[in-house]
């Protein structure tokens, strides 16, 4: 029988780094790819506050859901992958 993880209670924020201007002469898709690292791992962050610790319990609609929440723009399926691939290194 499988029980549900409780959620986590809500996390004190802690003051984050100061943005940097990113560097300049890169080719566009190295931008994307930077962006799209970074909203992952703010995704998988998120989803491991809330409980959901392994791969299969991220569904594209849970990751979207919590984008919602943390207030990001809906992720790509690219991104949903990232997210739970992030997931399951974590899981080791």
């Amino acid at each position: 029988m499988a029980t549900a993880a409780t959620p986590l209670p809500d996390l004190p924020s802690f003051t984050t780094l100061p943005k940097k201007r990113m560097p300049a002469g890169r080719p566009r898709e190295w931008y994307e790819t930077h962006n799209r690292r970074l909203k992952a791992m703010r995704l998988a962050i998120a989803l491991l506050n809330s409980g959901v610790y392994r791969p299969e319990q991220a569904r594209n609609r849970k990751i979207r859901a919590t984008a919602v929440r943390i207030g990001v723009h809906p992720p790509s399926n690219t991104t949903c992958r990232m997210v739970r691939s992030l997931l399951q290194e974590n899981d080791r």
